[in-house]
């Protein structure tokens, strides 16, 4: 896709311009990104007003290929599907390129409902999800509990994903930015309120909701408020695994730290705002508790509102736009941003270096949004 095509290394030859790749956004998938191409040889510079504070700030980190396999979604869990197959790896190299390690954990992911009722929902995702052929196998309550002893004895039943993992997002925030800028990338603390204000060979618009703005693609904010627990005495939690469960028809995810974090979330919010309500803190809370009872003595320590980059089909939007070869989006990941990040990270690298779409793209690009992103609206956004 670069003049000149890539080198011999597997780098692009540079020409008179003094960027190859600007990225808009500096998430955690705008990052991974820069990390990318700056390894690859590129002159890569990350614009962003406050790097890390948008959706990646609040996200839960859960990996989670099988546990967020919803009904018609087939083509985005493959995409999960495939991303998480790349964490293990894709974890090793970040944590030697940065130096740091951020939160990886491969304990599993326990799915559980706490009634008859929401065993019988999770029930029928679960039958879904293995028709899909993916690793989840249900148990029962005496063996949940042998697993953790801190689920609540109330707990009908549940399963386990022994490959939905997690990671830390802010400590992983932290790491990428260290991997971009030792491998060369340059970060502008700064806003771009159109694209035509960038002068690079390629741009890639990983502004989360803010890509709505300057292309005219279908993004969407969608509210999610979660609360952020800490076990008393800073011990660690009393349990070991992600658990995701229903608790009378509440649904929500406890995820434990190695530093005593536990987090708790999530809504799920047509709406524009951040604000915290204390109605979401309640559901969340009472759920929360029903399922492990002893958070009733941890520390509320955050409560805080994010913003997810949401699409019509809640897929993300990965590739170049409509009649714009040198603009990619890698936006719209919704829930799914931190599992999504290697394999989003991978592909429009790989896009911008060779020129090459992988095959797992093509469900994903900004065509099948064709009509919503027309030409006022690449006008109007350079």
């Amino acid at each position: 896709m670069l003049t000149g095509g890539p080198s011999s290394t597997g780098s692009v030859n540079r020409g008179p311009l003094l960027t190859d790749v600007a990225v808009v956004g500096g998430g955690v998938v705008g990052l991974a990104v820069a990390w990318r191409c700056a390894a690859r040889g590129l002159r890569v510079v990350v614009h962003d007003p406050a790097p890390g504070s948008g959706a990646s700030r609040v996200a839960a980190g859960m990996l989670s290929p099988v546990a967020e396999a919803y009904f018609g979604e087939h083509e985005l869990t493959g995409l999960l599907a495939a991303s998480a197959a790349r964490w293990p790896a894709f974890a090793a190299e970040l944590t030697e390129a940065a130096g740091t390690g951020f939160g990886y954990r491969t304990e599993g992911t326990l799915v559980v409902g706490l009634t008859g009722d929401d065993l019988a929902e999770a029930r029928r995702l679960w039958s879904y999800q293995r028709e899909l052929g993916l690793p989840i196998t249900p148990l029962r309550p005496s063996e949940l509990r042998d697993r953790e002893p801190a689920l609540a004895p109330r707990v009908r039943g549940g399963a386990v994903a022994p490959g939905d993992h997690q990671v830390d997002p802010r400590r992983l925030v932290t790491a990428l930015r260290t991997a971009a800028e030792r491998a060369g990338a340059t970060l502008v603390t700064g806003s771009v309120r159109a694209l035509s204000e960038l002068d690079a060979r390629v741009t890639v618009v990983a502004a989360g909701c803010g890509a709505a703005a300057l292309t005219g693609l279908p993004v969407r904010p969608v509210k999610g408020q979660v609360l952020r627990l800490r076990a008393p005495d800073g011990g660690p939690p009393g349990f070991r695994h992600v658990i995701r469960g229903y608790a009378d028809g509440e649904p929500v995810y406890l995820v434990p730290r190695d530093s005593g974090e536990v987090v708790v979330g999530a809504t799920v919010e047509e709406r524009a705002d951040t604000e915290v309500t204390a109605g979401a803190v309640l559901r969340l809370l009472r759920a929360a508790v029903d399922l492990v009872p002893e958070l009733a003595e941890y520390d509320l320590v955050e409560a805080t509102a994010g913003l997810r980059p949401g699409t019509p089909d809640n897929a993300p939007i990965l590739g170049p736009l409509p009649g714009r070869p040198g603009v990619l989006a890698a936006t719209g990941h919704h829930r799914h941003g931190i599992v999504l990040t290697p394999v989003t990270a991978d592909l429009v690298t790989e896009l911008i270096v060779s020129g090459a779409a992988d095959p797992l793209l093509a469900p994903f690009t900004p065509e099948r949004f064709a009509a919503s992103a027309g030409p006022a609206g690449r006008r109007r956004h350079g």
